[in-house]
């Protein structure tokens, strides 16, 4: 096939048209444009006009004459994804897969596909069964500790937006994406400018991914948390289930998500390398959707054929700290996150359709660990639970989360009711009006009100004083990285161990998370040859 860029549509143009589109650029008849496969979408909304804009993988009936005539024109790359050749370490037992979120879920989808038969124990529950107690949770308040908007099939990112945006360049993105349309989510992720899935479509298609995982010859073991390490002699030979459970095995992936804070600790007392690292916290702030669709489109109205608009901001303050959006949920809601008793977590959810009124994004603070006030490696988790614990007991201690209005804020003033503002709180399972001043401490609430307010000169409304924060969003990114080489992606002080994903400081969001569980399992396959279990 060959590549061809810069096909213009109208919005209110079949993607039909494309063919037609191709034959009037490129001057051939219309019978020579064999086949389309679109490789990428985007909007062009400069002079006045919006434009989809396409490159695409075309079949022509004569290729060869065709890239003669057109210099610019090349030949379509092969994006091909190919296992690499197995190593020649013996293998004598399954590899171990700890956590089975985006990272834990692809490391063990190519280990299956190349015959290792991996064993991925994950604690919490499966996708329906999470679902459920998630459902509960947000309509009572009663948390389970072990399967949660943190823990359980498909990791953190089953509960968001389905993001697959990523800033890294790494080919493996293609095998991603193919996976997950194969397994059931939309087909135009693979060309979308900023693609996602939505958590409505994310929860089949984990479970389909599951399936392929068994049908390979892996397992899959839910509601089954590893408590420690089994270490000889500098090398990991398996994991502690219980007191009367273990599994053995020298290769042991920790794909543990962001807020496995027990694991952290365990990994701590059984020497694993580990540093605390610098993350984000802050709040979450909505807007009617209505609003950013009229400043992002510059229209009364959003523009027939575009979907809810989205922003994404920064500012550095006067003293050099980074505020900015992080995680921008366009028509959806903001929902209870926590995984700890006694602690209020919120995060940003939106389903496929992002049809909710309200828009809603993270507003982040930097922090490093110099904040911390500690040299612990875990000095960070600490930061962040004692935030969480002040917006529990400011909540009023039933895992109502603390919401304060933007006007409020920057006033320093007490929330005192929600009544009659034009933007209703979306978080469940309640909204307590509340003062942010009893939550975070001086610096980041100083940091939080510049931003608002240098980011009001970038999106109008932004800082709008009705405009609704909730508090806290705290599991941005991991607080810990667990140190590993660089080439062999081996722990630096634990043989057969492999810390991989968000939760071990490598990744940050479902797309990066992914691509490290697929390089950590490479690196496993050129390392050991075909089992022979």
């Amino acid at each position: 096939m060959i590549r061809v860029s810069q096909i213009r549509l109208g919005l209110g143009d079949d993607i039909s048209k494309l063919q037609e589109r191709i034959s009037s650029q490129l001057r051939i008849p219309l019978q020579e444009v064999l086949d389309v496969k679109i490789y990428k979408e985007s909007i062009d909304a400069r002079k006045g006009t919006i434009k989809r804009v396409y490159t695409a993988d075309v079949a022509f009936k004569n290729e060869a004459a065709l890239l003669k005539k057109h210099k610019n024109l090349t030949k379509s790359p092969d994006l091909s994804y190919r296992l690499p050749k197995s190593g020649v370490e013996p293998l004598d037992e399954r590899p171990i897969i700890v956590g089975f979120g985006p990272a834990g879920m692809f490391a063990g989808l190519i280990l299956a596909e190349a015959g290792y038969k991996p064993i991925i124990l994950e604690r919490g529950e499966d996708v329906d069964n999470r679902t459920a107690s998630v459902d509960a949770f947000w309509e009572t308040g009663k948390l389970k500790p072990e399967s949660n908007v943190q823990f359980g099939e498909g990791g953190a990112g089953t509960f968001s937006d389905g993001k697959l945006t990523t800033r890294i360049k790494d080919p493996r993105c293609r095998k991603v994406m193919n996976e997950l349309v194969k397994a059931g989510a939309p087909e135009e992720i693979l060309y979308k400018n900023k693609p996602h899935v939505g958590t409505d479509k994310l929860k089949p298609t984990v479970k389909n991914i599951r399936k392929q995982i068994i049908t390979l010859g892996g397992d899959v073991r839910f509601n089954t948390c590893v408590h420690d390490l089994i270490i000889e002699n500098g090398q990991v030979v398996g994991v502690r289930l219980s007191e009367n459970e273990e599994i053995r095995s020298n290769i042991v992936i920790m794909s543990v998500g962001h807020s496995a804070r027990d694991t952290f600790e365990m990994m701590y007392r059984n020497d694993v390398d580990m540093q605390a690292k610098p993350f984000a916290v802050g709040v979450r702030i909505e807007h009617p959707q209505e609003m950013i669709d009229q400043v992002q489109y510059s229209s009364k109205s959003r523009p027939a054929g575009l979907g809810a608009a989205e922003y994404q901001l920064t500012y550095q303050t006067k003293d050099g700290r980074a505020v900015y959006s992080f995680c921008m949920c366009p028509g959806g809601l903001v929902v209870a996150s926590s995984s700890e008793e006694g602690g209020v977590v919120v995060n940003g959810m939106s389903e496929y359709a992002r049809d909710q009124k309200n828009a809603n994004s993270a507003l982040l603070v930097s922090v490093t660990p110099e904040d911390f006030e500690s040299n612990h490696p875990l000095a960070g988790v600490e930061f962040q639970r004692t935030l969480e614990k002040k917006a529990f007991e400011v909540g009023g201690g039933d895992y109502s989360a603390p919401v304060q209005l933007v006007g409020d804020f920057m006033k320093g003033e007490a929330t005192v009711s929600l009544n009659g503002g034009a933007i209703d709180p979306s978080y469940r399972p309640k909204p307590q009006p509340s003062n942010f001043e009893d939550i975070f401490p001086d610096f980041i609430l100083k940091a939080m009100r510049e931003g608002l307010a240098g980011m009001e000169n970038r999106l109008h409304g932004f800082s709008r004083p009705d405009a609704i924060l909730t508090a806290v969003e705290s599991r941005s990114s991991s607080p810990v990285r667990i140190h590993r080489h660089e080439e062999e992606l081996e722990s630096t002080s634990v043989k057969g161990l492999y810390p991989c994903g968000e939760g071990a400081g490598y990744a940050g969001g479902i797309m990066s998370s992914a691509v490290d569980g697929i390089k950590v399992a490479e690196a496993i396959i050129l390392r050991c040859g075909k089992p022979t279990y």
